[in-house]
């Protein structure tokens, strides 16, 4: 597949996320990308206003796919189990991991995306700088793993802080092959005992200082 025809599946879960979706979700449904996309949002039962949020974005948007992830209790997993809903309902050969939190810097940023595709990476982490979007290639999906369980660990509402955040491994998206998917999230959502979460972060630094 060349760079012209890569698609990507943009997924992501909510929870409680109604006027977060009102604010940041037209910015991922209006990108300048002729290729072709979809968003693909997982609603974990929530209570709040989120699905008719996302039953008016479906009229105007049909890029945008819904699915639910049913039963309100919340545990450690839950949002890994939510991502795997997006990535069976995925079309598309590239998945992207994101939160409605962070939402994409312009209407150019899966056509920024797509050129650095390769033939050999499979997963690439994504950080929003004031310059544009800084990406970190890797071309195995266990290379990614330090940073992933770090930044994953049990997190519930995406990444807090924007200094320093590539040198902390602090991402706001995942771009990974749907067919390694399932394999990297497997690294979501660990309990990562406080001295493991410690060596990490010093081998997150020194890895991305150099």
């Amino acid at each position: 597949m060349t760079k012209e025809e890569c698609r990507f599946s943009v997924i992501m879960a909510v929870y409680e996320k109604a006027s977060e979706l009102k604010e940041s979700l037209p910015d991922f449904l209006m990108q300048a990308y002729e290729p072709g996309y979809e968003v693909i949002v997982v609603d974990e039962s929530s209570t709040d206003d989120t699905e008719d949020v996302l039953k008016l974005f479906k009229q105007n948007y049909p890029q945008l796919y819904t699915t639910f992830l049913p039963k309100p209790n919340r545990d450690i997993v839950r949002r890994r189990l939510a991502l795997s809903i997006g990535v069976k309902a995925a079309k598309n050969e590239w998945v992207i991991f994101t939160d409605i939190n962070a939402k994409p810097t312009s209407a150019e940023w899966l056509k920024e995306l797509a050129e650095f595709i390769n033939g050999s990476s499979k997963v690439m982490l994504g950080y929003y700088r004031k310059k544009g979007t800084q990406l970190q290639i890797f071309d195995e999906v266990w290379e990614a793993n330090k940073q992933i369980r770090k930044a994953e660990r049990k997190r519930a509402d995406g990444h807090e802080g924007k200094r320093l955040k590539y040198l902390r491994g602090k991402y706001d998206f995942i771009v990974v092959r749907r067919d390694h998917a399932h394999d990297l999230l497997k690294f979501f959502e660990q309990d990562i005992s406080l001295r493991r979460l410690l060596g990490l972060r010093l081998s997150i630094m020194c890895h991305n200082l150099w």
